[in-house]
């Protein structure tokens, strides 16, 4: 049996000239066939440094240049031994690069009629010599550069400059600037490199206005945009204000738009974008009238001196609301069939004088084309103790045993309190009292003396001077019980004395003796 047997072979890969861009990675493969146990070298041919990695492998070689230099344009050599057999083979790495588009600087910053300076870089050139560089105004060249006569060994970045005075026809044209690499017989792309800016003059601002969304009326509540546009180069810088003063504002603001999410009766008032071109030093400003509408709201009442007065006094009641149009003011009270009767139409309602029939609820309504609302308040008029009425029964001069009752009626609001005091020789002693009504039992000659019925509220005060007597004795006398003092508080309308003092005379009769008190809850 024949066994075909490979012959000893090897190549490089990649097996042609090589064309590699400065800074990128390059890999160079030494492969064998028909050897089982190849060795391998690398060797520059001016036996320079690989300036790369080797690595070695069963049956090939690898040669990495990360990141391709300067240094590495060279002839390498790859040697392979197979026992006794050696073989070599050689390849070309070439070098280039043009890793950029080309960078326009054109300052200083254009002004009409001012001379410019167009600046064109090309970054990190390698080889230079054959660089190209060709500046044109659209269409028309301006200026053209080689370099040829270069002699730098590494990347570059090569720089043309040109001056000129540009017209005002000028302005917005395109400055071009074409960088071309054409190296004979070296395949790589691009070899021509472009870059435009347009010849932009600084001016503005200028046309400055302010745009308001929905509108310069909205609604209270609803969202708010208002926009500052303006034409200026370079952009300019917006500053906001507002008349009256809103410190609010400031937070509400993203470069040219003044955002107001739900506006209010206070966002109204008059608004101010200033812009600022920074280059040219010239500022505009534009104003917007704001006027937020909406129903009544916020409606308060306000009373002087207070809601409870004096009787004969003056007093002021003032309604506020807020809302646009300006809410108008009227004012009704409100009459003992629960209706409401129009009185006054302003929000500033006064009552000279005030009396006992002026108290009760008073309505402020306010209101315009969104709406009303309306508030109450209730007038209180104070009057201090009145018309006040006192009955002694059986009368002021008594005998002993007998019962007195002493009971008045009276007219005030906030209603009244009653003391009744007794005069001592040495001192004034104030007897206790309840339920209102004082009733003497059983009086004796002690009991003469002159009493003082303290009547008063928070208003005033109005005392009355009681002279009892007692005298002599009652033929029939009654058990003797001590001196029980009651009070009771009568206000606006008089008790019916008379009837209710015969009930307890005869029920005293019949006792020998009783309480007012008692009996006014029999009679209820």
């Amino acid at each position: 049996l024949l066994i075909a047997v490979k012959a000893f072979e090897m190549e490089i890969i990649p097996a042609n000239r090589i064309v590699a861009q400065i800074g990128e990675t390059l890999v160079l493969t030494c492969n064998t066939t028909g050897c089982a146990s190849p060795s391998f070298s690398w060797r520059t041919q001016m036996d320079n440094p690989l300036g790369g990695t080797v690595n070695h492998h069963r049956t090939y070689s690898t040669l990495t240049m990360n990141p391709v230099s300067v240094l590495n344009s060279h002839d390498y050599l790859c040697s392979v031994f197979c026992e006794k057999e050696k073989k070599e083979k050689s390849i070309k790495v070439e070098l280039y690069s043009f890793p950029s588009d080309p960078i326009i600087e054109i300052s200083p910053s254009l002004a009409a009629g001012e001379p410019v300076t167009v600046v064109c870089k090309i970054p990190d050139v390698y080889p230079s010599d054959h660089l190209e560089v060709i500046l044109k105004k659209e269409e028309h060249v301006l200026h053209e550069k080689n370099f040829f006569e270069d002699d730098s060994t590494n990347t570059e970045t090569k720089t043309v400059i040109y001056s000129f005075n540009p017209t005002a026809e000028d302005i917005g044209k395109e400055i071009t600037c074409v960088a071309k690499l054409p190296i004979t017989n070296m395949d790589f792309e691009p070899k021509e490199r472009v870059t435009a800016q347009k010849l932009n003059a600084n001016f503005g601002p200028q046309n400055t206005v302010i745009s308001a969304s929905p509108g310069n009326s909205p609604m209270e509540g609803d969202p708010l945009k208002l926009t500052c546009v303006t034409e200026s180069n370079p952009p300019p810088q917006i500053v906001w204000r507002k008349h009256p003063a809103d410190e609010r504002i400031q937070h509400l603001i993203e470069n040219n738009v003044l955002s107001i999410p739900h506006a209010r009766f206070t966002d109204s008032g008059l608004y101010i974008c200033e812009a600022i071109n920074l280059v040219t030093n010239k500022t505009e400003k534009a104003t917007v009238d704001i006027v937020i509408q909406g129903g009544p709201k916020n409606t308060m009442i306000s009373v002087i001196p207070a809601t409870a007065v004096k009787e004969g006094e003056t007093v002021t009641m003032t309604c506020t609301s807020s809302g646009n149009p300006a809410p108008v003011i009227s004012w009704k009270k409100k009459k003992a069939t629960g209706e409401s009767e129009k009185i006054f139409q302003d929000a500033t309602l006064t009552i000279e004088n005030i009396k006992s029939q002026d108290p009760g609820l008073y309505e402020c309504e306010a209101y315009n084309q969104f709406g009303k609302e309306e508030k109450a308040v209730k007038l209180l008029v104070q009057v201090p103790p009145q018309n006040i009425t006192v009955v002694v029964y059986p009368s002021e001069n008594v005998k002993e045993g007998e019962n007195v009752t002493i009971t008045c009626s009276i007219y005030s609001n906030p209603p009244s309190q009653m003391v009744l005091k007794k005069v001592h020789q040495e001192k004034e002693i104030i007897l206790p009292s309840v339920n209102g009504t004082f009733i003497l039992y059983n009086v004796t000659k002690n009991d003469t003396g002159r009493y003082l019925l303290d009547v008063f509220n928070e208003v005033g005060n109005n005392i009355k001077v009681i002279d009892i007597a007692v005298v002599g004795r009652l033929e029939k006398t009654d058990q003797m019980i001590p001196l029980i003092i009651a009070f009771s508080s009568v206000t606006a309308a008089a008790v019916p004395v008379v009837a209710i003092l015969i009930y307890v005379s005869r029920r005293a009769k019949i006792n020998g003796s009783y309480s007012l008190v008692k009996a006014l809850r029999l009679k209820v």
